[in-house]
């Protein structure tokens, strides 16, 4: 994987190329940051999706590092089965934090996994694989339940976040809630539905992911110092 930069006084743009296939994406590190949340979008999003550019942008206000990717190429997107191939997805995050851990300035940052959608799925699959790796993961209207067997491997302090009007994926996060092992949290926002368009929604979302990943991502850096 190699990468070319073109760097802003607050943003820093990189297109990173996995193999033979180029993947943009946007990463931005605050002065001082000392954690990076990974966004792996869901199916028909990107990285501009505006939901999770809101997310990364209350995340870049707390101090943290984001980084917002296209799992997939222009190409790959027109076939819709890839964006239900968990393992395709995972892979493509893992080699990511793999690139991250090459960069002198990232490869002291801790990391988080944000995911929506499938990319909730190839988040905690990621995360399985990548054990110490990854600090926190947050689901928000994801399909965890995709991640299978991986998910009693995943030892990340993970929280699910469902809208309250999306019945049938609140029964999938509580069946995948009841097979992971470790710190975990299921959280369902009253009145929101699957994309969190009602006032409020999403605002709650950012409350939730914010405070969870200042917690989990700040505690591992604790540690790690002691």
């Amino acid at each position: 994987m190699s990468v070319s930069a073109v760097t802003t006084h607050r943003d820093v743009e990189r297109q990173v190329v996995i193999g033979s296939l180029q993947l943009r994406g946007n990463l931005r590190v605050p002065t001082a940051a000392t954690t990076l949340v990974i966004f792996a979008h869901g199916s028909g999003s990107s990285r501009f999706s505006p939901r999770n550019m809101a997310v990364a942008e209350a995340l870049n206000a707390q101090g943290m590092g984001t980084l917002l990717f296209d799992l997939l190429t222009p190409d790959e997107e027109q076939d819709r089965a890839n964006v239900f191939d968990i393992p395709l997805l995972a892979e493509r995050l893992v080699e990511v934090v793999q690139w991250i851990n090459r960069q002198p300035e990232l490869a002291r940052l801790q990391l988080g996994l944000f995911g929506a959608s499938t990319g909730a799925a190839a988040a905690l699959v990621a995360a399985a694989e990548l054990g110490s790796r990854i600090g926190a993961v947050v689901s928000r209207g994801g399909r965890p339940d995709l991640a299978g067997s991986a998910l009693k491997m995943v030892t990340a302090p993970t929280l699910l976040i469902v809208g309250g009007f999306d019945g049938a994926v609140i029964e999938l996060n509580e069946q995948a809630f009841a097979r992971l092992t470790g710190t975990k949290s299921l959280e369902i926002i009253p009145g929101a539905s699957h994309l969190f368009p009602e006032p409020g929604a999403m605002e709650a979302v950012i409350v939730l992911a914010t405070r969870w990943f200042s917690t989990h991502l700040s505690a591992r850096r604790r540690s790690s110092s002691e």
